[in-house]
């Protein structure tokens, strides 16, 4: 049975302030035939490198429009998908369609399809949660890292911050994500804001939105705790590539003492660079961070 989803219309994306990458698409995926997978493709398609750039709730690629055109000028190509649920992906509206498994088998399909070689893992949030996961089913193709706020979760909750999150959001059937993303950033100007709500006219696009702090594992039986550990395990283990560490210091969720303890479990992961005045989504800091990363990285 094809999985019921919306998708929504291409006249939302118009004009968005500081966002002018075309859109790709893949509606064939192996298992997800029939659901449009987005993603943002710019730069040489035979570069040398290529960053891969994984958002997480409720954003989407917009997250990363000050730090694609950094990675770009190093002469980088640039992947920036969008979840199923998110962006310009295509939205099941069945909240029980979304799933840890679901999320990450779609990502690995995407990048066998891409056939992506020498990355850089750029993630936050859920582009941490399910993209720290990715490496080492495919340590092959995978090179750098580049992380902010985000976790492996592998069974407990990760902050009282977080259960905060998640207790508020079972509230929220229909969250004005332009708000939520205002509250949270409060240097993003209206328009901006305006461009995160873009992909939601509406409560019946926001399943993935509502489904993905219920995601987390905080128990040791959910879906992803076996994967998580195992990748935890492998990062401190196996990873042998280079890591850059940047921590919005602001956020109440996945905040310092997180991410202190996620630079534990990476090997060889350097002190991280605190931006002060960031928030949750740090990426909206991003020109200066992708800035430090190339010059830690030995490209400036």
């Amino acid at each position: 049975m094809p999985i019921e989803a919306k998708r929504t219309s291409d006249d939302r994306f118009e004009n968005l302030p500081g966002y002018g990458f075309a859109p790709h698409y893949i509606e064939d995926l192996p298992g997800y035939e029939g659901l449009r997978v987005h993603y943002v493709d710019e730069g040489p398609q035979d570069a040398v490198r290529t960053y891969l750039c994984l958002h997480g709730e409720p954003s989407w690629a917009y997250l990363y429009r000050k730090m694609i055109p950094v990675f770009l000028d190093s002469g980088a190509r640039v992947i920036a998908p969008d979840w199923l649920g998110f962006g310009r992906s295509d939205k099941p509206v069945d909240d029980n369609v979304y799933t840890f498994t679901f999320h990450r088998e779609m990502m690995l399909a995407l990048l066998e399809r891409l056939n992506l070689k020498n990355v850089t893992l750029v993630c936050q949030d859920w582009g941490g949660l399910l993209g720290l996961t990715l490496p080492m089913d495919m340590p092959q193709r995978f090179e750098r890292l580049i992380v902010m706020n985000t976790t492996i979760a592998t069974g407990q909750s990760p902050s009282e911050g977080f259960d905060n999150w998640k207790a508020y959001m079972r509230t929220q059937a229909d969250v004005d994500v332009a708000a939520l993303m205002k509250r949270g950033t409060p240097i993003l100007s209206d328009a901006e804001a305006a461009a995160y709500g873009a992909p939601f006219p509406d409560a019946s696009y926001k399943a993935g939105v509502r489904r993905f702090p219920e995601l987390v594992m905080t128990a040791p039986g959910m879906d992803g705790v076996d994967i998580s550990r195992r990748a935890a395990q492998w990062w401190t283990n196996k990873w042998s590539g280079d890591s850059f560490m940047a921590i919005g210091a602001q956020d109440p969720v996945l905040g310092t003492a997180t991410m202190e303890q996620l630079r534990k479990t990476i090997r060889g992961c350097p002190p991280p660079m605190i931006v002060a005045d960031g928030g949750h989504f740090v990426q909206e800091w991003g020109e200066p961070i992708a800035l430090a990363a190339l010059k830690h990285f030995g490209e400036l």
